[in-house]
Order: structure tokens, then sequence, then C-alpha cells
């Protein structure tokens, strides 16, 4: 009856924790009832959920009669996975590096400018904090939402140890969900429906076994020596592609693929809910940072399609700016997007394999803008 008592006392003096509780189930509700992002939604919130109990046990703290602290097991792995090697997120790079086929990118690479300038929202997004009185490492921290990468999102506001780094991964996951709701509103924004129903044939070059095998050991060399911060971004991912495209591993590569990814998915997932303790995430500053994030995603896809638009000025052969704004990291989601608004305008335009090459740039051009704000933020603050 005590431990009962005291449970009800910790609700009383900290009703933050209901609040908290209201936010996990929301996450669980999402996940479940509207599909956004499920395998990690649902981690996230069942373990919000668990971390603000009173006295919970899923968090380290001392106990009457032992001289050593209890370890709670989500405090543990927060620490060894994230905190101290920032393994989960890297190692969940591997995986996502698996999954990519660089080929419609390589066939056309062209699209390489697109996933760098749809990277504009990252940057928009940290002038906006730092206006808005965030310091320099918590408005980084906010900006790389806009990387629309959840792993990048975590590893940075990790490393450049933000107060928010819990509010930054439900705002970056959330709306990686959102992206068939967001990019079809923001793409609307800045592009005429005869823009929207370009045409661009699409003529496939052979793209040979060595080049797939030699591009992500020259992108890890050429990232290093750009950014050196993003070589273990880089390089996971990297690595993740090697062991798809060397055609040796079939069976490993399909296990970073499935299982593996798998496995590391659901393990970050209930592993960030550590930063999701009520005294760190019932702030002001939390909504502040969904609506910046939000900003973030928007000026990404802005920029995108602007990017698209200033090169129709010079060229003869005009681009489709919704390519553009598949040139943001949410990978094949916001290519999927692209294809279904063009065939909405026009149901015989098929831009889908030239959004694919743009998507797949942006998952290189965001991780590679992180390393750059790793980079960058630790020599700015001295």
């Amino acid at each position: 009856m005590d431990f009962l008592l005291d449970g009800i006392r910790g609700l009383i003096a900290d009703p933050r924790l209901l609040v908290m509780w209201a936010v996990g189930g929301l996450l669980i509700y999402l996940a479940i009832k509207k599909d956004f992002e499920p395998a990690l939604l649902l981690p996230m919130g069942f373990g919000a959920i668990l971390v603000n109990l009173p006295n919970s046990g899923v968090l380290t703290q001392a106990v009457s009669g032992l001289d050593t602290p209890a370890v709670g097991i989500i405090q543990w792995l927060f620490e060894v996975g994230i905190e101290i090697s920032e393994a989960f997120p890297l190692l969940l790079f591997i995986g996502i590096g698996a999954m990519i086929d660089f080929g419609p990118l390589l066939s056309n690479p062209k699209m390489f400018f697109f996933g760098a300038a749809a990277q504009f929202g990252i940057f928009f997004a940290i002038v906006m904090a730092a206006l808005l009185g965030f310091p320099l490492k918590d408005a980084a921290s906010i900006g790389i939402i806009g990387a629309a990468d959840g792993p990048t999102s975590i590893l940075v506001s990790q490393v450049l140890k933000s107060n928010y780094i819990g509010p930054i991964a439900v705002a970056a996951y959330s709306y990686m969900a959102l992206v068939p709701i967001i990019q079809p509103f923001a793409i609307r924004l800045v592009t005429t429906k005869k823009e929207r129903q370009i045409r661009m044939p699409y003529n496939a070059a052979s793209v040979s076994k060595t080049t797939r095998i030699l591009f992500p050991i020259l992108v890890s060399i050429v990232a290093g020596l750009v950014a050196p911060a993003s070589v273990s971004l880089v390089g996971c991912l990297m690595f993740g592609n090697l062991i798809r495209e060397c055609g040796c591993l079939e069976r490993l590569s399909e296990t970073a693929q499935k299982e593996f990814a798998n496995i590391i998915t659901l393990l970050l997932g209930i592993t960030i809910s550590f930063s999701m303790k009520a005294d760190m995430f019932v702030k002001k500053e939390t909504l502040l940072i969904m609506c910046l994030g939000l900003v973030a995603f928007v000026f990404d896809t802005i920029g995108g399609c602007l990017f698209a638009k200033v090169l129709n000025l010079f060229l003869k052969n005009k681009i489709n700016p919704m390519i553009g704004a598949a040139g943001i990291s949410a990978f094949p989601m916001s290519a999927r997007v692209v294809q279904k608004m063009a065939l909405k305008e026009d149901n015989q335009n098929h831009l889908l394999m030239h959004a694919v090459g743009a998507n797949v740039s942006g998952q290189i051009a965001s991780v590679i803008a992180g390393g750059i704000i790793l980079g960058l933020v630790p020599t700015m603050l001295g």
C-alpha cells in the first residue's frame, strides 16, 4: 500500500507526468491507427509512459538497503547506445544504406544538385531558432530536423549536447510520417499547375557493377575530406550500401535490411524515450521546436522547388519543379509524393525515377549537412 501511495503522491507532486502519459498515448495512437512510422513512434510512445511513471524502475535510482543504485534498462540503453557512443543511430544507417539503390541517381547525376538544394530548410530553421533565443547548439540541433532523417537528428542533437533531444526526435519522426501531407501543401505554394505538368522522359543509362561498388567508397572519401565530422554518418550509410552492391554478401545484405535494421529501430525508439521525461519535455520550448521543425520541412521543400525553377531559366528541356521537393531525405516517401502529384496533374506524367534519384541524393546530402553542422558549431562556440 505504501508503494501505491508513493505513486499517487508522485503524480500529485508533478502533474506533468500525466501530460507525458497523454503524449505517449498520442504517439501510440498515431502509430497504430494512422500507421505513422509505427516502428518508431510506438516504442517511443510506450517508452514515454514508462519513464514518466513515479519512481520508474526503467530509470537508474537509489534503492534503500542497497549500496549501489539500481540500474534502469532504458537509462542504461540510452547511456550505452546513444550518450556514450551514438551507436544506435549509426548502426541504423548501415541498415538504411543496405536498403538504398543508388542506380537512379548514378544514371542521372544532375539529381545530386537537388539533394543539396533541398537542405535549405535546415539552415533557415537554425537562423530562426537562434533569433528566437535558442543557444547555438540547440538551434543547430533543431534545424537538423529539416534533414528529414530521424537518426541524423538524434545523433546531431546528442553530440552537441542539446537540452531538447526528446522533442527534436519526436518532431523529426512525426514530420517524416507527415511528408504526404506537408509536401503537397508546400509544393503548391511555389509552383503553378503548368509547372507541375512538365513532362520529363526518363532515359535510364546503364550503371555498371564497378560503378555501384566504387560509389559508396568514393562518397565516403570525399565526405571525409569535405566534412570530416560526417564520416561516421556517411561511412555507415555507405558501408551498408557496399554490402548491398558487392554481390558476394547477399545474406548479410538481407539481414542488414530486415532483422538488423528492425532490431536497431526498436531499440532506438524505446531508448530515445529516456529524453522524454516530463521535466525535460513539458516546456514551452517544446512547442516552439515542433513549429520550427515544421518550418524546416516546408522550406526544404520550397528550396528544392525554387532551385529547379531557377535552373529552368537557363535550360531548354525544362525540369518539373516538383523533382526538387524530392531532394529531402525522407526516402522513399517524398519520391512517392511527387509521383502521385504528377499523375494527378497529368495521368501520363511519370516522374518516379527522377524523383527517386533526387530522393536518394537527399539521403546523402542530409548526413553530410549533419556532419557540416557537427564540424562548424563546436568551432563557432570556441
